[in-house]
């Protein structure tokens, strides 16, 4: 059987003439791009409909679904995102109270926007050697059903942006015997699976739902996820629907190529892929053991292929920017005391083999004073995702409240008590500190200023000194009006 890929390389060859979308018509009218161009169509004949499929590329999900250990795959063209928001309007009634760990990537607060739902956070804790976030547990998943018998469904992340994970198998147990569906975000887990050094892939552990980022760890273009099913807890249908809803309905063949052909090269070599690169991972570990200085963060249960470096007395951006103006090594992400430094079986021995030399240099170095004061205590609130919020509104009804007592615009060090409008979050890794609807504490504030002192941009917020709250009694609306509450 032929591949997407290869069909549309004939496509791309043969002289049929296209009367219809895209509008390059396969003319390489732009130089340096011809090779996409050929391969770039619509919906044609011959080549199946993602929103409706029933040749090639339902086959192609299906051969995704068994190399993935899933029961059903959707492919996923507008990345995990569209998959996560699918997954809790489709999974979920408006009004549902959710069990939800409170780390999890915005697209899961935007999915409980969307759905009215009323989430009932879960917190992880915090390693004091590290100052990561642990695993949730599911002695605290029972614990909060036992206190909350109403909540209908589990959403989790695992493994976190750091690579942490949780005890998914057992917390799968939990919701079967709840009868409500579990949610995994494991986006940053595609690889999961496929070598005994990586943990199980939740499909395996029996979660309902489970949302693959192929692009973050797997060799395929950026956008390209996966949806997988399990079981039937979940109307599998109305997660669809919901699905079509939300994906563009021009999906583009360069990223269903891009999915078809990560999954064919995983099915025809990923022994071979995954043991040199775990062979690469374990030499490049093994050999930072001994260091002082520099050291390769982690947890209990954590995903090897997340390279997490502290450098003593070196804040994050300063490793990121030593890192990147001198070896030319670019980090996924610098936080305030370390750099988290991704890897895949794409990755060669050169790269590591750099990074490793650069590292090795500044154990050289030794110790540099650190800008950061309480760095790790404050790494640890943001790492917690908002531990120290209290939530004071449901976020869809955060627009009621902000009609009935107005809002207004005021310095983040003047916030406090407050509650906040905006969502606050660093992007990486997209966990956000404030959720519009909470309140904001002592503990937010001395994050935000911490990160903003350290250079860091701060998404979600509208100004960049500033932060929209509601209103109390009189106050003075964003629009400059009086309001008398």
């Amino acid at each position: 059987m032929k591949t997407l890929f290869e069909r549309l390389q004939e496509y791309g060859e043969s002289d049929y003439y296209g009367f219809h979308m895209p509008g390059h018509k396969r003319n390489p009218v732009i130089p340096g791009m011809e090779s996409m161009f050929r391969i770039d169509i619509t919906e044609i004949e011959g080549f199946d409909d993602l929103h409706h499929p029933e040749g090639i590329l339902r086959e192609s999900q299906e051969r995704a679904a068994k190399l993935f250990g899933a029961e059903e795959t959707c492919f996923l063209v507008n990345g995990s995102t569209a998959g996560i928001l699918a997954s809790l309007l489709g999974a979920f009634q408006e009004g549902d109270k959710v069990l939800v760990a409170r780390n999890c990537h915005k697209s899961v607060y935007n999915g409980i926007y969307l759905g009215k739902l009323r989430p009932v956070y879960l917190y992880p804790e915090v390693d004091p050697d590290t100052g990561l976030n642990k695993g949730i547990r599911e002695a605290e998943v029972r614990r909060a059903l036992e206190v909350d018998p109403k909540i209908r469904g589990i959403v989790l992340v695992s493994p976190t942006y750091d690579g942490v994970v949780s005890e998914i198998d057992r917390i799968a147990l939990a919701a079967r015997e709840r009868g409500i569906p579990l949610i995994v975000d494991e986006a940053h887990g595609a690889h999961f699976g496929f070598h005994p050094y990586f943990p199980a892939s939740a499909n395996e552990k029996g979660a309902d739902i489970v949302i693959h980022s192929l692009h973050k760890t797997l060799p395929a273009l950026t956008q390209t996820a996966l949806l997988h099913f399990n079981g039937d807890r979940v109307d599998r249908e109305r997660v669809k629907g919901y699905l079509s809803m939300l994906q563009t309905s021009s999906p583009s063949y360069l990223f269903l190529t891009s999915i078809g052909q990560c999954i064919d090269l995983l099915e025809r070599e990923k022994e071979e892929l995954f043991c040199s690169y775990v062979d690469r991972l374990k030499r490049f570990r093994e050999s930072f053991r001994a260091y002082r200085s520099v050291k390769l963060l982690e947890t209990g249960c954590y995903d090897p292929s997340k390279v997490v470096i502290r450098v003593e007395g070196w804040t994050g951006k300063q490793v990121s920017d030593r890192l990147r103006k001198k070896h030319h090594l670019e980090m996924e992400m610098a936080a305030g005391t370390y750099v988290l430094a991704m890897t895949s079986v794409a990755d060669n021995d050169t790269g590591f083999a750099r990074l490793e030399a650069a590292l090795k240099e500044l154990e050289k170095e030794g110790p540099k004073k650190a800008e950061a004061k309480e760095a790790k205590a404050l790494e640890a609130l943001l790492s917690g995702g908002g531990r120290s919020s209290i939530r004071e509104y449901d976020s869809f009804e955060v627009e009621t409240q902000r009609k009935a007592r107005g809002a207004r615009r005021i310095r983040i060090e003047e916030s406090g008590g407050r509650v906040s409008l905006e969502y606050a979050y660093l992007y990486p890794p997209g966990v956000p500190l404030l959720v519009p609807g909470e309140k904001i504490t002592k503990e937010s504030i001395a994050v935000l200023q911490y990160y903003k002192e350290l250079g860091y941009a701060i998404h979600g917020l509208r100004e960049e000194e500033r932060i929209e709250v509601l209103g109390n009694g009189k106050d003075i609306l964003c629009d400059g009006k009086e309001f008398i509450g």
